[in-house]
């Protein structure tokens, strides 16, 4: 179909989304009562009650018109069409001009079966249009950087009445239950997630000011600001979140933390909540936990082709420690998941002590500790050993107390998996002396220390460069020897001139060199000398092959490993 073509009937589209499998049986009668009800078209429903993703809607519309998804570096860098398209109305419609050709204005439209706002802009222009099917998160990006003069999402959502004040002093539990579950504010909490989530944040992070809520989303690893919602609504978006995470509202002295699942965009995620008292109010972080983009797969983690085979291998043993270190953030816990799946076979059993359980692998045992009843590390670890397990893995060894039992398992035949917090391979070595672990218990049960972090990866606008002479002598070339890139710009990564995060690494085995060091509880830079000696490749040298690939740059190698 060419891309002016009018749209098809709502039936060919209910067809499509039953042959594609993106609508089950039940959920087409649930969505068809709905529909007899208020008569809206059925895709509408589906994707608002998140039963049909927005994307694979999209790619729908994009199938039955004809012409290709709209994808994002397709959005033009200046308004096209002129003064006369209104940017409220465009923003009402969801659509986006994109290109101006002679016979057709193109635009990027939500949903390209809106005759009413089709036939609008037709007239407006005096011109036809030829329709295209757009991601709504892409088009609402778009519109945003284009008009972003205007209200923003978050901005617009400030019905409440005027006369409502958000004070401390006088405000008591009820009012705040209430302000809290009232339309608006649940609408502006639903937009900050669902926000987050389209722009692939990790992390989102909301804290009271004296005179304000601060918002910021941390994306590929780094912090970005993001317009906050109102002022004096502070106290009550924070309450609503509480409430969602069945948190205590009332009490704002002490730490919590809660757990919320919800189908945002058609993917069931769940979110982490923790709240702390803060000077000016609480501040909450919710950590995203979306399945549906998580990676057990070592080579799509980042793993070093050279080193996976290593690393395989030590996993595959039948009993030992395997170790993997970094600070918080670096996917410790991610990289653990990836070796339960790769482990996870009918003939093994595998156990899971964890706090918090971030993510539900099948066939695993997975268990969350908690301390207000008892169940800590060490007790959890305790019981596990009455359970004739294959497989232990431990989410982190923080105490003596733990480390011990973890040794003691690994010593009667099992394979246990955990991490610690240090800053490299060597380091945890250190670590588990200064615990209180017997050198020689070392020596006998731990296999391999794996250290990691992540960096950013470079987006396709990337630029290649030689290096500086001085640049180049630094990393260990000649000038002229070696081809780096460094960030561009883009419409695609909006500027931010990275998209994702990838792993660099550093797997140090343990080897009669090592075991030496160890019973003679040689510091850490002494058993990094030894580790590089015997062929450990450092996390700075995996950085470095992956700058030259470019795959990340060279000055976010150097950001995250701090390597002169």
């Amino acid at each position: 179909m060419p891309e002016g073509m009018p749209p098809p009937l709502a039936q060919q589209i209910e067809g499509l989304l039953l042959a594609r499998g993106l609508l089950s049986a039940a959920a087409l009668d649930r969505v068809r009562r709905l529909q007899s009800e208020g008569g809206e078209r059925l895709d509408r429903i589906a994707a608002k009650l998140g039963l049909v993703s927005e994307r694979d809607l999209a790619a729908l519309y994009a199938e039955t018109i004809g012409a290709p998804l709209v994808a994002v570096h397709e959005f033009p860098p200046d308004p096209v069409g002129g003064e006369r398209i209104r940017a409220a109305f465009l923003k009402r419609a969801r659509m986006i001009p994109i290109r101006d050709a002679a016979e057709a204005l193109v635009v990027a439209m939500a949903d390209p079966f809106d005759d009413a706002a089709a036939r609008a802009l037709e007239f407006a222009i005096d011109k036809p249009i030829a329709r295209r099917a757009a991601m709504p998160a892409d088009i609402d990006a778009a519109y945003q950087r284009l008009y972003g003069s205007g209200p923003t999402a978050l901005a617009s959502i400030d019905d409440l009445a005027s006369e409502r004040e958000d004070s401390d002093r006088d405000e008591d539990l009820a009012r705040l239950r209430d302000l809290a579950s009232e339309a608006p504010v649940i609408r502006l909490v639903n937009a900050v997630i669902t926000r987050a989530v389209e722009m692939g944040a990790s992390d989102i992070h909301l804290e009271a000011g004296e005179a304000r809520l601060r918002l910021r989303y941390r994306i590929d690893g780094v912090l970005r600001e993001i317009e906050p919602p109102p002022a004096r609504l502070k106290n009550a978006v924070i309450s609503r979140i509480k409430i969602m995470a069945k948190l205590n509202i009332a009490e704002r002295r002490l730490p919590q933390d809660g757990r919320i699942r919800l189908a945002v965009r058609g993917r069931e995620i769940d979110f982490r909540v923790s709240t702390t008292p803060a000077i000016h109010g609480e501040s909450v972080v919710l950590r995203i936990l979306d399945r549906g983009s998580l990676a057990l797969d070592f080579a799509a983690l980042g793993f070093a082709a050279d080193l996976l085979p290593d690393f395989i291998d030590i996993l595959n043993r039948p009993h030992g420690i395997e170790l993997v270190t970094g600070p918080t953030g670096s996917g410790k816990t991610t990289t653990l998941y990836a070796a339960l799946t790769f482990l996870n076979r009918p003939e093994s059993k595998l156990l899971t002590v964890e706090d918090p359980v971030e993510y539900l692998l099948d066939g695993v045992n997975q268990v969350q500790i908690r301390p207000q009843i008892g169940l800590t590390f060490a007790d959890a670890l305790r019981s596990f050993l009455r359970q004739d397990p294959d497989i232990l893995m431990v989410g982190e060894i923080r105490d003596r107390e733990t480390a011990e039992i973890a040794v003691q398992a690994a010593l009667t035949g099992h394979l246990v998996l955990s991490t610690v917090h240090t800053n490299d391979a060597p380091s945890a070595i250190t670590r588990l002396l200064d615990m209180g672990i017997a050198d020689y218990l070392l020596t006998s049960t731990l296999n391999a220390v794996l250290a990691q972090r992540l960096v950013r990866r470079l987006c396709r606008c990337r630029v290649p460069y030689r290096p500086p002479a001085a640049l180049a002598e630094r990393l260990g070339f000649a000038w002229g020897e070696i081809t780096l890139f460094k960030p561009g710009a883009c419409v695609e990564c909006g500027g931010t001139r990275y998209r994702g995060r990838t792993m660099i690494l550093e797997l140090m085995p343990l080897d009669e060199g090592l075991h030496s060091l160890i019973l003679r509880h040689a510091d850490a830079r002494e058993m990094r000398a030894e580790a590089v000696r015997a062929g450990m490749r450092t996390m700075y040298a995996h950085g470095l092959a992956k700058a030259l690939e470019g795959v990340t740059s060279i000055e976010e190698v150097i950001r995250v490993t701090h390597d002169a």
